[in-house]
């Protein structure tokens, strides 16, 4: 298996096997990426996560492999060359192949024929040199077998022919290759829903060659199937697939080829065809649902990954029309300092006495920037705060709230703000995405954030463990502040969860702030294994040991504590000194266990402990003049920022309520495969307007400006 891993990837045996000795003694990926570069030779989070991926692979074909060998041997059909072929078989469609004719079946036309004693006749017309199969089968004839005619025998000698044809492992591959080859998926409209139906009318009468359709028309279509509205059927040619079938099975000079020619068509068109085109169905939505997840994984990083709002005390507003607008004040931690409603637009129009609550509590609290929410009325809102005439500098902020009204509503919200509503907890959650995207987000499901494409079609169970790795991922590259991380936050730190995460709030409330990463162990069940996992990842920023601020582990203290040593300087003094940092020579400080690549991770946090890989924010702004759809015309050029990212292409928002899109023939000069090469989520950027549809609220970009 580990030889296996090995080639498929391209990697080393041995970095294979100390992976998987690492993931088996209950390592994380992002602890394996970080602290274990020696034993891995600096295998990437990518990389482990292909080694992983594939050993659960393999590992379930070889359950099902020993669970079929065993079925065999049970029932006595275990022959020498069949265990030789099963133990040979290196995918699970095969291994089924093989199994098929073995495998306990229900009552079919096959059994019920072979009941009444056909299997002999079946035998002669495959057999193909009986010159009179009609007589043969006169011979078959049983009243009391209920056998009633020659006609009916040779029926049940050909169901039984057809069953075998079926079981044939050799022609299921071919077949199997034929269909994936040359494999057409059509989809057609169901007359009666025709009305109903159209948001699919694109694929009314559609056809594509299974290979080559993207995942996102492939989800569209079979969603289109599941909600009633589309036939939907995956085949090659079916004059192809009969032609390779009679090849196959009919002899030169066969006698009873007119019965097997109809007998083909009958396992092709009742056994053949339904279980490969399920077959082939479920393959590419597997492999659609993999890009689709791929898609908003990478959308779920950039997202995360934002730029945070640093040492701002913010003004947040959940922009509304009848509901008015909820303003929060927040500290730079984003603790809630007050809260109010204004109403400056229809039907209350209280702009004026809106504005002068603005300035007011832009005064009292000294707030620094004002974050509004995008959805409705943000746009009005936006253009209200930027008639105020503040006494400072105050920046007005458009926030993405996708999501919002799910973390309001949840028992996370409620538990944070208990004595207050859902109105409340929704503009905190805006003003903490401007200060802290990744803090902020995630409390919330990451489905629920809106950055992908078809969520609700692919495999939850598949989706929900990619994307709960990609926050694990965000969180332990940036770091967790281990005395003021919420709960959440906690829950993501490498070998931490749900239970420790807990237990590390309870010793917080109750013993105050952590004062070394030591004190971790004091934690309620918290054991050397969950130390070695996370310490490096959680930082403590009162410590005497500035090394608890930074990335440096525990387990490599010794290390820098001896550089300081030889520099007869205390470590306080190494820690930022770039001149003595510069001079160290990693070769002197190797070990049996820390080699050269640890060394470099190393000396890098001593440049600049605890750094925040994240880029500062960057303040950006709609064009003034448009605000709504009806305000875009053709040849514009805007500035935008990219809210979303699919297979054919990226989402912009210019400001008008309504996202379009930049198709990804408009992304490059170049054909481009990967829109993820041309744009990231958040991206500031300008766009020209190619075309707009009002009435279908569509919008058409290029980012091909000249």
């Amino acid at each position: 298996m580990i030889q296996k891993i090995s080639q498929q990837l391209n990697l080393q045996v041995s970095q294979v096997e100390n992976t998987l000795e690492l993931l088996e003694g209950g390592a994380t990926i992002p602890f394996i990426a970080r602290y274990r570069k020696e034993r891995t030779n600096q295998l990437d989070e990518v990389q482990i996560k292909a080694i992983r991926d594939l050993n659960e692979q393999f590992t379930a074909l070889e359950k099902r492999r020993n669970s079929i060998l065993e079925s065999l041997l049970e029932n006595s059909f275990l022959s020498p060359e069949l265990e030789q072929k099963v133990k040979q078989s290196d995918s699970l469609s095969e291994l089924e192949d093989l199994y098929l004719p073995f495998k306990p079946k229900r009552r079919t036309r096959a059994t019920i024929a072979i009941d009444k004693g056909l299997e002999p006749l079946a035998k002669m017309l495959m057999a193909q040199n009986n010159p009179n199969i009609k007589d043969a089968a006169s011979r078959f004839v049983d009243d009391i077998k209920g056998v009633e005619s020659e006609e009916e025998a040779l029926q049940g000698a050909m169901d039984i022919a057809a069953e075998w044809m079926n079981e044939n492992a050799s022609v299921r591959k071919r077949m199997r290759r034929l269909f994936e080859r040359e494999g057409q998926i059509t989809s057609k409209v169901v007359e009666k829903k025709k009305e109903e139906a159209q948001k699919f009318e694109m694929y009314f009468d559609w056809a594509e060659n299974i290979r080559s359709i993207p995942s996102h028309r492939l989800l569209a279509i079979f969603r289109g199937q599941n909600e009633g509205f589309l036939k939907v059927h995956i085949q090659p040619e079916q004059e192809k697939a009969i032609e390779m079938l009679e090849s196959y099975f009919i002899k030169p000079h066969s006698t009873t080829a007119d019965y097997l020619t109809k007998t083909i068509k009958d396992c092709y068109s009742r056994l053949l065809k339904p279980s490969l085109e399920n077959e082939l169905a479920k393959t590419a939505k597997e492999k659609a649902d993999n890009q689709a997840i791929k898609i908003f994984a990478t959308n779920l990083h950039q997202l995360l990954m934002g730029s945070p709002m640093r040492d701002k005390r913010v003004l947040a507003i959940d922009p509304g029309f009848r509901t008015g607008c909820k303003l929060v004040c927040l500290d730079e931690s984003g603790n809630l300092l007050h809260n109010e409603t204004i109403y400056p637009h229809p039907p209350q129009n209280q702009s004026k006495q809106s504005i002068n609550k603005i300035d007011q509590l832009v005064n009292i609290y000294k707030l620094d920037v004002i974050a509004i929410g995008n959805g409705t009325a943000g746009r009005e809102t936006d253009n209200l705060v930027r008639r105020i005439h503040f006494s400072h500098s105050v920046k007005s902020i458009m926030v993405n709230e996708n999501g919002a009204s799910v973390y309001s509503a949840s028992a996370v919200a409620r538990e944070e703000f208990p004595d207050f509503d859902i109105t409340v907890r929704g503009a905190v959650s805006i003003g903490r995405r401007l200060i802290d995207p990744l803090a902020e987000l995630v409390k919330i499901e990451p489905k629920a954030i809106g950055v992908g494409q078809y969520q609700h079609d692919v495999d939850q169970n598949l989706l929900n463990k990619s994307l709960d790795e990609e926050v694990m991922s965000c969180v332990n590259a940036v770091g967790v502040d281990l005395n003021t991380a919420s709960k959440q936050l906690l829950t993501y730190v490498s070998g931490v969860g749900p239970t420790l995460a807990g237990n590390i709030l309870a010793f917080r409330n109750e013993n105050g702030v952590f004062k070394n990463r030591k004190e971790l162990l004091e934690v309620k069940r918290f054991g050397d294994k969950a130390f070695e996992q996370s310490a490096g990842f959680f930082r403590v920023n009162n410590s005497k040991n500035l090394l608890d601020a930074s990335a440096v582990h525990p387990e490599s203290y010794p290390i820098v504590e001896k550089m300081a040593k030889d520099f007869k300087i205390p470590l306080n003094e190494l820690i930022g000194n770039k001149i003595l940092i510069d001079q160290i020579k990693l070769e002197n400080y190797q070990t049996e266990d820390i080699g050269l690549a640890t060394l470099k991770d190393i000396k890098q946090e001593l440049l600049k402990p605890g750094i925040d890989p994240r880029e500062d924010f960057q303040v950006w702004e709609f064009d003034p003049n448009v605000k709504h759809i009806e305000h875009l015309k053709i040849g514009m050029v805007l500035p935008g920022i990219v809210t979303n990212i699919t297979a054919f292409g990226a989402f912009i928002d210019v400001g008008v309520h309504q996202d379009g899109l930049v198709h990804k023939s408009q992304m490059a000069k170049a054909y481009v495969t990967d829109p993820n090469q041309f744009a990231h989520l958040g991206q500031k950027l300008k766009v020209k307007v190619l075309e707009v549809d009002i009435p279908r609220k569509r919008i058409q970009f290029s980012m091909l400006l000249d």
